[in-house]
C-alpha cells in the first residue's frame, strides 16, 4: 500500500496528513502556544495525596495539576503477591518531589495523566531506565528476524555496559548492529543528560522534553510503505534532512520540499477531511450514514441506511450498509484520533454469519491503524465495544471550542420554551416589584413567537397582573437569553 506524509509549516501550528493511496488516514494538529505534553519528563511536586482512589494529584508547572494513579507509580512486578495494587498513602505523601511521565495530554476537566515508570523513544528503540530486559514491538510478526535483533541488541547493551531496558519498535526491522549500537549510546546521553539536570532543578520543573510534531513525523509514522514526506517549508526541510541524516539515513532520500503555489493540504484535498472531520455526520458512498456523538466518557457511532435502499432485501440491505460503515469507521476514528472507549451501533442483522462477517471486516480495517485499537465484541444489546489507546487530544479537541450558546451540549431550547418560560418569570416579577409595566428583552425569535403565536397568553396575563407589557428585540442575545424591567 504506498503511503505519503505531508507536513504543513505556518508559524502558528504545524499539520501532519497521512496519505494512503490518496486518500487521507491520519491528521495531527499541533499549535505552536499549545504543545502537547505527551512524552515529556518533570520533577513534579506532590500537592494531594487520595487514598480513597489510589491516586495524587502532582504539581508539574502546567497550568492543571496531572493525575497519578498508584498502578502507573509501582512496576506491575512490585505489585502484592495477589494482584492488588500497593498502597498509595505508603508510597507518597503531601510535597514529595518525584520524576514523572506524562502518557496523555489534559482532555476536558481532566488534568494529565501521568506515570512513574520513564521511558525515551528514538527512531528504532525505547529505552526504560528503570527496567531490565529486552522487549520486541507485537507488529514485527517474523520469527528470525524477532531472533536476529534481540541476539544483537543483547551483544551491544553488553559491549556498552548499560543498564536499563529496551524495546525494540517496529520500524527496527533490518536495523544493523551498528545503527542500534548508535540508538543505544544517544538514549544513554539523553539519559545521562537528564539526571544531571535533575540533581539541581527546582519542583515543579520540566527535565525533557519530546520531540516537536514534524520530527515526531519521522521517529513513528515512517514505515516501509512510505514513499514519500513533503513538507512546505525549506527551513523545516533543512532540519528534518539533519535529524534523519543522524538517526536514519536510509529515509533521507523520502524527504522533499514542495514548492508549488497551491497549498499543499489543498492539493491533496485535507482541507476538505479536516471540514467534514469536524462534522457530526457522515455520509456513505451508498447513500447510509454515521453519525458521530464525543463525550468526556466515551465516543458514540451510531450506523444508518439512509438514503441506500439496496437492490434486493431489507436484510441485504443492511449487511452491505454495515460492511462500507465497518470500514469508514476505523478510517474516521484514525482521521478524528478518538481514544478511549468507542461504542459502534451497527445496524441491527438477523443473519449471524453477517455479523461475524461485519466484525471480522471491522477487526481488519482497524488493523491498520497505528494506535492499538482492541475490539472487545458485542455487547447482549448488539452494540461494538471498542478501545483505542488515548495519549493526545482529538482532532475536535485540539480545532473546537465549546459552543458559546449551548455549552457544548449541541442543543439549545426552542423559542416556544423560552417564551413560556418569560411569561412565568413575568408573573414573578409582576407580584416581587410595584411598577406601572414590565419590558421584556429576547431574541426576535423569541418576541415574534410571543406575539404571534401566544399573544391571547400574553393579553390574558396583562389583563391578571393589571399592568401593560412592552417589548423589545435585542439581536445580539442567544437564543436562551432574556430580561425583564420593571418600569
Amino acid at each position: 500500500m504506498s503511503q505519503e506524509i505531508l507536513i504543513n509549516i505556518t508559524p502558528m501550528e504545524t499539520r501532519v496528513a497521512l496519505v494512503e493511496n490518496g486518500v487521507p488516514q491520519e491528521i495531527h494538529v499541533e499549535r505552536n502556544k499549545k504543545r502537547g505534553l505527551v512524552g515529556n519528563i518533570y520533577k513534579g511536586k506532590v500537592v494531594r495525596v487520595l487514598p480513597g482512589m489510589q491516586a495524587a494529584f502532582i504539581d508539574i508547572g502546567e497550568e492543571r495539576t496531572a493525575f497519578l494513579h498508584v498502578d502507573d507509580l509501582v512496576q506491575r512486578t512490585n505489585k502484592k503477591a495477589d494482584g492488588e495494587s500497593a498502597d498509595i498513602s505508603r508510597l507518597l505523601h503531601d510535597g514529595q518531589q518525584l520524576v514523572v511521565q506524562v502518557i496523555k495530554d489534559p482532555v476536558g476537566s481532566k488534568g494529565a495523566r501521568l506515570s512513574a515508570e520513564l521511558s525515551i523513544a528514538s527512531y528504532n528503540l525505547v529505552y526504560m531506565p528503570d527496567v531490565n530486559r529486552i522487549g520486541i514491538s507485537q507488529r514485527l510478526e517474523d520469527e528470525e528476524e524477532r531472533e536476529r535483533l534481540k541476539t544483537a541488541l543483547t551483544k551491544v547493551v553488553d559491549e556498552l555496559q548499560v543498564s536499563g531496558g529496551y524495546i525494540l519498535r517496529t520500524v527496527a526491522e533490518g536495523a544493523t548492529e551498528d545503527e542500534l549500537r548508535s540508538a543505544v549510546s544517544f538514549l544513554n546521553r539523553v539519559w545521562e543528560d537528564l539526571l544531571e539536570r535533575k540533581v539541581s532543578a527546582v519542583a515543579p520543573c520540566r527535565l525533557y522534553e519530546d520531540l516537536p510534531l514534524y520530527k515526531r513525523v519521522l521517529r513513528d509514522m515512517v514505515r516501509p510503505e512510505v514513499e514519500k514526506i513533503r513538507v512546505d517549508s525549506r527551513e523545516i526541510l533543512e532540519k528534518l534532512t539533519s535529524f534523519a541524516n543522524k538517526f536514519n539515513p536510509e529515509i533521507v532520500r523520502l524527504i522533499e520540499h514542495y514548492p508549488g503555489e497551491r497549498p499543499l493540504f489543498y492539493l491533496y484535498g485535507i482541507e476538505d477531511e479536516i471540514t467534514k472531520a469536524l462534522q457530526r455526520k457522515v455520509v456513505l458512498k451508498s447513500g447510509g450514514s454515521l453519525v458521530f456523538d464525543q463525550t468526556e466518557a466515551m465516543s458514540t457511532i451510531d450506523v444508518n441506511t439512509g438514503a441506500f435502499v439496496g437492490r434486493r432485501n431489507l436484510e441485504e440491505t443492511i449487511y452491505k450498509t454495515n460492511l462500507e460503515a465497518a470500514v469508514a469507521i476505523a478510517r474516521q476514528m484514525r482521521i478524528r484520533n478518538l481514544g478511549g472507549i468507542v461504542i459502534v451501533d451497527f445496524i441491527d442483522m438477523k443473519n449471524a454469519e453477517h455479523r461475524r462477517q461485519v466484525l471480522r471486516t471491522f477487526e481488519k480495517a482497524v488493523g491498520r491503524d497505528r494506535v492499538r485499537t482492541i475490539i472487545s465484541g458485542v455487547t447482549e444489546l448488539g452494540l461494538v465495544q471498542a478501545t483505542r489507546k488515548r495519549t493526545s487530544q482529538s482532532l475536535g479537541q485540539v480545532m473546537c471550542a465549546e459552543c458559546p450558546t449551548c455549552q457544548g451540549r449541541g442543543y439549545v431550547k426552542s423559542p416556544e420554551s423560552v417564551s413560556y418560560e418569560i411569561l412565568r418569570d413575568i408573573l414573578r416579577v409582576a407580584r416581587a416589584y410595584e411598577c406601572d409595566s414590565l419590558q421584556v428583552l429576547a431574541p426576535p425569535s423569541v418576541i415574534e413567537h410571543l406575539l404571534d403565536e401566544d399573544s391571547s397568553q400574553v393579553a390574558d396575563l396583562e389583563q391578571f397582573i393589571g399592568r401593560t407589557i412592552q417589548f423589545r428585540v435585542e439581536s445580539l442575545y442567544p437564543l436562551e437569553q432574556f430580561d425583564i424591567i420593571p418600569v
